[in-house]
């Protein structure tokens, strides 16, 4: 069966000599494997660049849930960005979320909320300069996609329970946060891309909250571990 959908690509590895898979977060089937023969040496209507990390492409592909990996037949970009892959410190962001994303998202349907949410953001990053807090943000707001939203009924309160995804008068857990990551957590459940700018914090206190978060992911998905990337993400912002 043909299928045309938008596609954000989430990671690539090689196979054989010539031919890639491709893992890709679609916006009609959810997670999928592409096999490209031939991609490596060039074959006909095959380009690498497409394929790079957090492209946003539009495929038609020969689809057939029988299959582990699928096959592309047409491919071409569908948002181009101008400066994802060339500015040093976006192309680090972009190999450390590809890589969260990828252990993230498993569910093969479609979510026409959760792909334009990660595809809108995208393009937001790609055209503006502010974006230190940007992967904060993003992952705080992904949760919500994921289902595990911190409940914000009670955020007055002097806890965050990891565990319970909730805020709370009375530490309960060794999985909690309170000062400077429960404020910044406070301030970030309030704010929009838009206004990132304002949050104003020193690299010592991203990095903090950054390992916060990634525990909070642990913690609510099965499958997630500690992103191999992240060390060359905080080398790269400190």
């Amino acid at each position: 069966m043909l299928v045309t959908t938008n596609a954000i690509v989430l990671s690539k590895i090689k196979y054989r000599d010539h031919d890639l898979i491709v893992k890709c977060y679609t916006q009609k089937e959810g997670i999928v494997s592409y096999l490209l023969r031939g991609v490596l040496k060039g074959a006909k209507g095959s380009k690498t660049a497409y394929y790079q990390l957090l492209s946003q492409v539009q495929l038609i592909t020969d689809h057939k849930s029988s299959r582990g990996l699928q096959y592309i037949k047409e491919v071409k970009i569908n948002y181009l960005y101008s400066s994802l892959h060339t500015n040093v410190l976006k192309s680090a962001i972009v190999m450390f979320l590809a890589e969260v994303l990828s252990m993230s998202l498993q569910e093969e349907e479609q979510n026409d909320t959760l792909f334009n949410y990660i595809e809108a953001t995208l393009q937001w990053l790609d055209t503006h300069d502010q974006y230190a807090n940007f992967h904060l943000l993003f992952l705080l707001n992904l949760s919500k996609h994921l289902g595990f939203y911190p409940d914000t009924s009670q955020i007055d309160s002097p806890y965050f329970n990891l565990e319970d995804g909730a805020f709370v008068f009375r530490n309960s857990s060794r999985y909690h946060v309170s000062e400077e990551n429960l404020s910044l957590l406070k301030q970030l459940l309030g704010t929009n891309f838009d206004a990132l700018e304002s949050v104003k914090i020193n690299a010592k206190q991203r990095h903090a909250f950054l390992s916060f978060i990634l525990l909070y992911f642990e913690l609510h998905l099965g499958s997630f571990k500690k992103p191999k990337s992240l060390q060359i993400f905080n080398d790269v912002f400190n």
